[in-house]
């Protein structure tokens, strides 16, 4: 499904989630659009005036951050502590 058509279907069907729901409703559709391979640049063209998917998109690539630096980062960390252990 096409970003465009997603969101012309968002567009017409949100008024009818209550607006508590929306934004796990806007989760929802970025999730999906993502997992059936919609270039982020594209999401962000065909909703750029909704507010509920940019949040979402938003949250949904802060989430999908690359942790595995970190990991290598703290190992690095806990070697050297053990060098000076051995000291």
């Amino acid at each position: 499904m096409s970003a465009i058509v997603a969101s012309e279907i968002w567009s017409e069907l949100k008024r009818y989630v209550n607006t508590v729901d929306r934004a796990e409703a806007a989760e929802t559709m970025v999730a999906i659009l993502i997992d059936h391979d919609s270039d982020v640049e594209d999401i962000r063209a065909a909703f750029k005036g909704d507010s509920d998917i940019k949040r979402a998109l938003t949250d949904y690539l802060d989430n999908d951050k690359n942790y595995e630096d970190d990991e290598e980062e703290e190992f690095e960390d806990e070697n050297t502590e053990d060098d000076d252990w051995e000291n």
